[in-house]
């Protein structure tokens, strides 16, 4: 694997953005550090913005993050010479802001700890597990697959989640 700092500027930037700064390098279990850091992240969120607002956000958030990660993924993908390098983890940042985001907002306002633990835990028993749909979406082709399992899997563990916890 090539030194990332000899990478262009841009692809640099790509894999930085794909590693999220680093985490996806994390050992062991480099998608469930990233899960963590996503449920820490989401965390101010959660307890400093109206519940009439916090889905809106999050999504918005989730949308935002899959954009950088199709951008993303195929620098990380080529930098890695991998079709789905372990190191790239935007995926589970944008799978476990979808669970959380699904958790009904007065949820999360009245059980934050609880919902994002929750979250995170179930999201990251399905991104391992992969059941269908999710397995099916991991094997679109690049990009497009490297971040729709993630998105599956989120949605899956989200409703679960708004169910368990409702």
């Amino acid at each position: 694997m090539p030194d990332a700092a000899a990478l262009p500027r841009s692809q640099r930037l790509a894999v930085g953005c794909a590693t999220v700064c680093g985490i996806g390098r994390l050992r062991p279990g480099p998608g469930t550090w990233a899960s963590i850091v996503a449920g820490l992240s989401a965390w101010p969120a959660i307890v400093l913005l109206p519940t009439t607002m916090l889905t809106v956000v999050l999504l918005v958030a989730v949308a935002a993050v899959t954009l950088v990660g199709w951008w993303s993924a195929p620098a990380a993908m080529r930098h890695f010479a991998s079709g789905d390098p372990g190191p790239v983890v935007i995926d589970e940042v944008a799978g476990t802001w979808l669970t959380i985001a699904l958790v009904p907002a007065s949820t999360l306002a009245s059980a934050p700890l609880t919902s994002v633990l929750l979250a995170v835990l179930l999201f990251r028993v399905f991104d391992i597990a992969k059941p269908w749909p999710v397995g099916w979406f991991e094997r679109l082709p690049g990009a497009v697959g490297i971040m729709a399992d993630d998105l599956a899997a989120g949605a899956i563990a989200g409703i679960l989640a708004a169910a368990i916890l409702h």
